[in-house]
């Protein structure tokens, strides 16, 4: 483990591996233990990076003022660290909109993007009734008592989860900051990218399970569409967490598109 300093935040990642820099950034109830099966897949060829934002696993709390361009700071202290120059920066899920406004802040360390499963915000991405929706679910989540508090969200994947990686996702569930939750969910409810996807003048690989009902292939389309240079790659039978649900199709497609692109 490496940590960074970030006006008064310590901020921890996993770093393995040699070669060009790929960093992974985890989506919401989760931390970099997420990147588990990346890590182990791609170390062979990259630089293969796995934080826990500001306000999860090893990394410090956020005050309740954190925002989004907070995010992308800190992980800019992150790639900077490296001392490897650009990166590909990849984010699932809420880990996606934080890597598009890293991008808006910090295109200077950015080579690629890869986003998969994700949202320009979920107000630039979702009817506004299916928003209203997600931030009642959330709010009754909050509101429940400690010993009745689950953050686990519906529809993360296709079937069941991986029974390999159901001990990995209770013990990331476990340590999930309600705080952290409710930060990222005023952040998602009102953000909206989707002026930034057509200034995206780097390279773009997006990842989609095709079953994702989180986010859509509606939404994969809509970034398709808007981002000027892009790659779609489908995942079959993979849900909305698709880099566990089929890590293998993943790391070969982050592999073959890094490869392309270093």
């Amino acid at each position: 483990m490496a940590t960074v300093q970030v006006d008064g935040l310590e901020i921890a990642y996993d770093r393995v591996g040699d070669g060009p820099p790929v960093v992974f950034l985890h989506g919401a109830a989760l931390d970099a233990r997420e990147w588990q099966p990346q890590l182990d897949a791609l170390a062979d060829a990259f630089t293969v990076v796995a934080w826990d934002e500001p306000g999860a696993g090893r990394s410090s709390d956020i005050p309740e003022s954190f925002s989004l361009a907070d995010y992308a700071r800190c992980l800019a202290a992150v790639v900077e660290s490296l001392g490897l120059g650009p990166a590909h920066i990849a984010g699932l899920s809420w880990g996606g909109t934080v890597a598009l406004e890293f991008y808006r802040h910090h295109p200077d360390l950015v080579r690629t993007l890869i986003l998969a499963d994700t949202y320009a915000g979920w107000k630039g991405s979702l009817p506004a009734d299916e928003v209203r929706a997600r931030v009642e679910g959330v709010h009754r989540m909050l509101a429940a008592p400690p010993g009745a508090f689950d953050p686990t969200l519906p529809g993360l994947f296709a079937c069941e989860p991986p029974a390999a990686y159901v001990p990995l996702l209770e013990a990331m569930e476990a340590v999930v900051r309600p705080q952290t939750l409710r930060t990222q969910l005023l952040i998602m409810a009102d953000t909206d990218q989707r002026d930034l996807l057509p200034t995206v003048s780097v390279p773009a690989l997006l990842l989609w399970g095709d079953r994702d009902v989180r986010s859509p292939m509606a939404v994969a389309r809509q970034f398709q569409d808007e981002i000027p240079d892009t790659r779609l790659v489908v995942i079959p039978g993979a849900g909305h967490v698709s880099n566990l649900e089929r890590p293998g199709e993943f790391n070969e497609a982050v592999r073959d598109f890094c490869h392309a692109h270093s």
